[in-house]
């Protein structure tokens, strides 16, 4: 699974700290093209901007959203379209969740909770999607599982031995350093909330602490560099929580070689015939199950209901395929994923997830290519790695051009993700890109979404920009549903907005370049301007380019 986490903010400052003792409809709309001329926004978000950005719009609001809004306040206004199925292929999803409830997609042929397969689709009281994890959640990485199973060729086990070799240390390293910061930070904090005589405080407060002993001195000192990280001494506790408990899973379970997370689902998941398996309840197995759920709110979740977020498509029913474990996705699960979410319906698959190493990669692709055949387009996150994928040693699985120069299919779009700071630091630092291997970029960082429990939050990640994209082909295909996959991938690509501004990718000052250059169309994701390209290309009045670039 893509995931991030802002481990150097904390790291940075540990040794600091121990030296101390201790993130088709009509239309009549002109595009928007030139946006060299926008300028910076100098202003912080309000609150509601920063659970809002994504849908705000670049020129009216400095803010380099997908213009959203405009989209349906000039465009679409009450108009609903086609209903388009969205399969969410991911973790489990909160599926009574109160954003989420009203767009879920239902099998009508399945008759719940019976134990029987009553539409012969060869799955068991699918209702709402299928579990091809079953019981299971933590899982290995890829090449774990490789060196525990010994499979793959000599060369991937060797690199993969040099891989566990250097990040089962770091990992273990980082869970201890986190813990010592937590405890210094946690009896520093206890310490000041006695001599303040109150449990909640405020920067200024701790700053008025005239110390009398050397140990209070040294976690006013403390205390100061953490306000730095957060606005509250609690959420800073918190961010270290999360902290050990991310290394905590890498340790005990992502990069433990003697952990086997598949054993309660009873496959083989290497071999793809060992059919069938898991069972029809797609729904997360426990709250920190939450990513699913996040990215099923981005497409979808209800609009102007009152309630939590909008989410960008407006008449969609999200499918829910569990097949992304707190771990490496297998290639099976994957593939079959794919092919269940278009045997049964699903015109486009959102796909927020990928890894470095795939050993089945081929059955993937043969999926991937079955999804062309049948007219789905496929939407994937670039991943979260800060890496130039095309440089043959960053790899990211699935692709659409099975490691060459061309792509094997037209149906797949892959998603690069921007921050909400347009001018040089608008990509995500933790972002993928490449000038052939990411299509497109996508509000991505710091999103507010759906979360399990009828919960909100923010989350980032290519997995946020990915289902942001497929919202918005889902709004193509709902007005205009005579277009194909691969029109839909291009009309998104072409219809973007394009700036040469200088960036900085991988959040490094030195590695600065121009926007145009990394992605293949050079282009944010722009619904208001796609929706007027589709409706051209719908209605004859254009033609698509070959390429975008």
């Amino acid at each position: 699974m893509n995931r991030t986490y802002n481990k150097l903010s904390f790291l940075s400052i540990s040794a600091a700290l121990f030296l101390m003792g201790c993130g088709s409809t009509a239309l009549v709309s002109t595009p928007v093209e030139n946006i060299d001329a926008v300028p910076l926004k100098i202003a912080e978000l309000t609150d509601a901007e920063k659970k809002h950005w994504g849908h705000l719009d670049l020129v009216t609001d400095t803010i380099p959203g997908m213009s959203v809004d405009k989209a349906y306040n000039e465009i679409i206004k009450n108009k609903r379209g086609k209903t388009v199925v969205v399969a969410v292929l991911d973790s489990g999803m909160d599926l009574e969740h109160e954003d989420l409830q009203g767009v879920l997609w239902t099998n009508t042929d399945e008759v719940p909770n019976n134990g029987k397969d009553d539409d012969g689709n060869g799955y068991l009281d699918d209702v709402h999607g299928y579990n091809f994890l079953g019981d299971s959640y933590n899982e290995q990485l890829e090449y774990v599982r490789m060196l525990r199973l010994n499979i793959g060729d000599a060369s991937e086990r060797a690199e993969a031995r040099l891989l566990l070799d250097k990040e089962y240390p770091e990992a273990v390293q980082n869970k201890q350093q986190y813990e010592q910061i937590f405890q210094v930070v946690k009896g520093a904090d206890q310490l000041v909330k006695t001599e303040l005589g109150k449990e909640d405080y405020t920067k200024k407060d701790l700053l008025s602490i005239e110390p009398k002993t050397a140990q209070m001195e040294q976690s006013v000192a403390v205390l100061t560099q953490m306000f730095t990280y957060g606005d509250s001494i609690p959420e800073v506790l918190e961010e270290l929580e999360e902290g050990i408990k991310y290394f905590s899973e890498q340790a005990n379970y992502n990069l433990n070689k003697d952990f086997n997370g598949r054993a309660p689902v009873g496959d083989d998941p290497y071999d793809i015939t060992d059919v069938p398996y898991g069972n029809g309840n797609p729904k997360n197995q426990v709250d920190t199950e939450s990513h699913g759920t996040h990215v099923a709110g981005i497409i979808a979740a209800t609009r102007n209901n009152g309630v939590g977020v909008d989410g960008v498509a407006n008449n969609v029913e999200i499918m829910s395929i569990r097949a992304v474990p707190n771990g490496d996705e297998y290639d099976k699960d994957i593939a079959l994923g794919i092919r269940y979410a278009v045997d049964n319906g699903a015109s486009i698959i959102n796909c927020s997830f990928g890894k470095s190493f795939s050993p089945k990669a081929e059955w993937v692709y043969d999926a991937i290519k079955y999804a062309a055949s049948k007219d789905v387009l496929i939407v994937h996150a670039a991943g979260n790695d800060g890496e130039d994928l095309e440089d043959p040693e960053n790899r990211n699985y699935p692709n659409d051009d099975m490691d060459e120069d061309r792509e094997f299919v037209d149906n797949m779009i892959t998603v690069g993700a921007l921050s909400s700071n347009y001018g040089s630091e608008m990509v995500a630092s933790f972002s993928n890109y490449g000038n052939q291997r990411v299509d497109v970029f996508a509000p991505g960082a710091e999103i507010y979404s759906t979360m399990p429990d009828n919960d909100y939050e923010f989350q980032g990640g290519t997995s946020m920009a990915a289902p942001a994209v497929a919202g918005v082909a889902a709004l193509i295909r709902s007005f205009h549903p005579d277009l194909s996959a691969s029109q839909v991938k291009n009309i998104i690509m072409q219809s973007g907005l394009r700036t040469k501004a200088s960036v900085i990718v991988a959040g490094d000052q030195t590695k600065a370049t121009t926007f145009d250059k990394i992605s293949k169309s050079g282009k944010m994701v722009n619904a208001y301007n796609a929706l007027i390209l589709a409706n051209n290309i719908s209605n004859g009045k254009m033609t698509l380019e070959k390429n975008s670039k």
